[in-house]
């Protein structure tokens, strides 16, 4: 659980003064979330976070590669420049030294191709535990990857917030967990809502992904999303509405014997 954001009465901190004001809140809180379930589900957690630091230092070495061909030698500049990026890559990583050369040439050299290597080993590395993903999620959840828009990347993330049956009580539960349960704010004869940017970030994330995915290649998405526009929704707001549609679907899914309050899933628009 999140603890409630309080000021220290008088600057007062301890381990006993926080241990009791922990278990004063456990206390008083209605419903105490589950921790996640570990095996399985731990190692596919491993293995996101493993693979996300792959892609980020991958994107952090082609801007650094693209630098260096802005600010290379005008040779090599008009050599590598008109190439797209993977060709880029793949022309830096078999630069050879030049003898013949100044010093600045063959060090820019040197650079270009030491920091494509680089991306060319990142890159396999995230290729490599996005398999091992797959292979994980195929026996964890098989109909996930069924799902239009879902892929192993964000049916692992799915898993992992997920964790195990009746780690939630409802669907209402996983989507305020999820942060697309919509929050009311309505006022005078306004009468609204707001997106929610609270819950589990990372699962969020995965559900936009899904979200834009539908919206761009399935038919019954994007009547759903002009049926919502034309109610007077903004295009943000009728979003929304689709990934709460879609957080109810994955639900059902995780745990189909359990019973929802929500709408059945025939009302969430889903591609044939």
């Amino acid at each position: 659980m999140r603890p409630a954001n309080r000021g220290r009465c008088g600057g007062h901190k301890t381990d006993i003064i926080d241990a009791i004001r922990a278990a004063k809140e456990a206390l008083v809180t209605e419903h105490l979330i589950q921790p996640r379930l570990r095996g399985e589900h731990e190692a596919l957690r491993v293995l996101l976070a493993t693979r996300h630091g792959a892609v980020l230092a991958s994107t952090a070495a082609i801007n650094q590669l693209k630098a260096l061909i802005v600010s290379g030698p005008d040779d090599l500049r008009a050599e590598l420049r008109k190439l797209k990026r993977p060709a880029q890559v793949n022309r830096c990583a078999q630069l050879r030294d030049r003898p013949a050369q100044d010093i600045e040439h063959r060090m820019t050299v040197r650079a270009l191709r030491s920091t494509a290597q680089r991306i060319q080993a990142l890159q396999a590395e995230a290729k490599d535990l996005e398999g091992e993903i797959l292979g994980l999620v195929r026996q964890l959840a098989p109909k996930l990857l069924d799902l239009l828009g879902v892929g192993p990347i964000t049916a692992a993330q799915v898993l992992v917030s997920w964790s195990h049956p009746g780690r939630f009580r409802s669907e209402e539960a996983f989507a305020s967990f999820a942060g697309v349960a919509p929050i009311p704010a309505s006022s005078g004869l306004a009468n609204r809502h707001r997106l929610n940017h609270s819950g589990d970030r990372q699962l969020n994330r995965a559900l936009h992904t899904i979200t834009l995915i539908r919206m761009r290649l399935a038919p019954a998405t994007k009547t759903y999303m002009a049926r919502h526009v034309a109610e007077g929704k903004t295009s943000r707001d009728a979003q929304r509405c689709l990934k709460r549609a879609i957080c109810r679907q994955l639900f059902k899914l995780l745990e189909p014997t359990r019973q929802s309050r929500t709408a059945s899933l025939e009302d969430l628009p889903q591609a044939a």
